[in-house]
């Protein structure tokens, strides 16, 4: 009898679960859902190889609507879960969903740690600068004078850059897209491929509590003015004629310059996605004195988390035995309580 069976080949729809999306209409959540469905389908992943985990946000109804397996489990705890999940089943496709407030604010230390470990899961968070499942507050990411219910008189906090934070923490693979850009399949292929932790930040629209928040990256008009698309080994131009592009001034600074004025795009400074220093430039570059990074940042191979555990744990019973339970409790690290 054969033993190999013909699996068979899996669209995006097979991806779809059987539940009702219930975003707002409009939401850039459901051009997030799409790519990914896509992206999943098309690198021959498994459904039940498979899995998504989410903390608490709107973004975190994601593993609802996958048909894999998933966690929705608790604010801004999905980090440690996920990882717990890579831990035990090493050979899952593991991804973690979360907000800008769920990763940020309460799950800001979750997130570095997995970050630094390389444990090899895909994390997307999904930035739409505000509070949208509790109605409108203003979150970490959202920009200074912000009015919402929780800051009427305009937000004083400085914003995080999640860019910043997730370099900062070592990832290994760190990048950029928007929920309506064409570019955002490609962003989620390349973190899908990397081998480590892998951080995608999605610029996504709340329609309901701060619509249009994205408006200069996203309006045709304007967008290509206002961001730059990342290319290994290319250097840095844009605008709508790509007659624009990064220089590094006489103190290493970026400065926007205009091409044909004595500058060519050999002045230019040249992306290299392995460069740690040169990624972190790059993250604080923000609208509107710069045009913000769109792509892959930041990328180097480097140990897993869970290959270095498994050695470890190899190297403990080669050296000592396997072990048992009853072996354990009974070793000589005890102590007796007396009366």
């Amino acid at each position: 009898m054969p033993t190999d069976v013909e699996m068979p080949i899996l669209t995006a729809k097979d991806f779809a679960s059987d539940q009702d999306v219930r975003w707002c209409p409009g939401c850039g959540d459901y051009a997030i859902l799409n790519q990914v469905r896509k992206v999943v389908a098309k690198m021959g992943r498994r459904r039940e190889k498979t899995v998504f985990v989410s903390g608490i946000g709107c973004s975190s109804r994601f593993p609802y609507y996958m048909n894999t397996y998933g966690f929705h489990t608790i604010h801004g705890r999905a980090p440690a879960i996920a990882t717990g999940v890579k831990m035990a089943n090493p050979d899952l496709d593991v991804w973690l969903v979360t907000g800008d407030g769920d990763g940020l604010s309460i799950g800001g230390n979750h997130l570095i740690h997995m970050l630094r470990r390389n444990v090899d899961v895909n994390m997307l968070l999904f930035n739409n600068r505000i509070y949208g499942l509790t109605k409108g507050q203003y979150s970490p990411t959202s920009e200074e004078g912000k009015k919402t219910k929780s800051s009427p008189s305009g937000s004083i906090d400085m914003p995080l850059s999640p860019l910043s934070v997730a370099l900062a923490a070592e990832a290994s693979f760190v990048a950029r897209a928007i929920d309506v850009d064409r570019a955002l399949a490609d962003v989620i292929e390349r973190a899908a491929k990397h081998k480590g932790s892998s951080f995608v930040e999605i610029y996504q629209d709340c329609n309901i509590f701060n619509h249009k928040a994205f408006d200069y990256a996203t309006d045709k008009a304007s967008k290509l003015d206002n961001v730059i698309y990342l290319e290994h080994g290319k250097p840095l131009v844009f605008g709508k004629d790509r007659n624009k592009g990064i220089w590094l001034d006489n103190s290493r600074k970026p400065k926007v310059v205009t091409l044909g004025q004595g500058i060519t795009e050999e002045n230019l400074l040249i992306h290299d996605e392995n460069d740690e220093k040169h990624a972190f430039m790059l993250s604080r570059m923000s609208y509107p004195d710069f045009p913000e990074p769109m792509g892959v940042l930041y990328r180097i191979k480097d140990d897993c988390y869970e290959d270095l555990l498994a050695e470890q744990v190899h190297d403990a019973i080669v050296a000592k035995g396997a072990g048992t339970l009853d072996t354990l409790l009974e070793s000589n690290d005890t102590y007796t309580i007396e009366a």
